[in-house]
């Protein structure tokens, strides 16, 4: 249980240094103007688009609740297999909430504009989709694996 738990916690510390180094380049000034995806600097007030940008610094310590449980409920009940996958959304979602912290919000960066305008993102947010969608496979291949037992 050691050794699964420094696994998940270096997995939470990378999706962090990864996502914070890359804001800070663009906190710091760095633009970039592609044909369809551009480097632009925004800061988020809510969640996904906006929502919730009402709640103000409320936002953060709900977070941060939510996120507890989510951690709570990992370690008491969830399956090794979900560990990597979740400890994924657990670092990503801790570098967003650390942004509320030392920005005025969460500072978004990747601007899809490639036949429509599309919501302006980061990495975490990123990391978030693909634990989910891991999470949603491994799902799908337990209840799988269960009807044909």
């Amino acid at each position: 249980m050691v050794r699964e738990s420094l696994k998940y916690f270096l997995i939470i510390l990378g999706i962090i240094f990864i996502d914070q180094y890359i804001k800070h380049l663009f906190v710091d000034g760095f633009r970039y103007d592609g044909s369809c995806i551009s480097g632009v600097l925004v800061y988020n007030k809510g969640v996904a688009f906006s929502l919730f940008s009402f709640l103000d610094e409320n936002l953060k310590w709900i977070q941060i609740v939510i996120l507890g449980g989510v951690l709570f409920y990992i370690f008491k009940y969830a399956e090794k297999s979900y560990y990597f996958p979740t400890a994924i959304i657990v670092g990503a979602g801790i570098s967003n909430i650390a942004d509320r912290f030392n920005y005025e919000g969460v500072v978004d960066y990747l601007y899809w504009h490639c036949g429509f305008d599309f919501a302006i993102f980061n990495f975490a947010d990123v990391m978030i989709d693909f634990g989910v969608v891991w999470i949603l496979y491994l799902t799908y291949k337990e209840g799988k694996k269960e009807r044909n037992l």
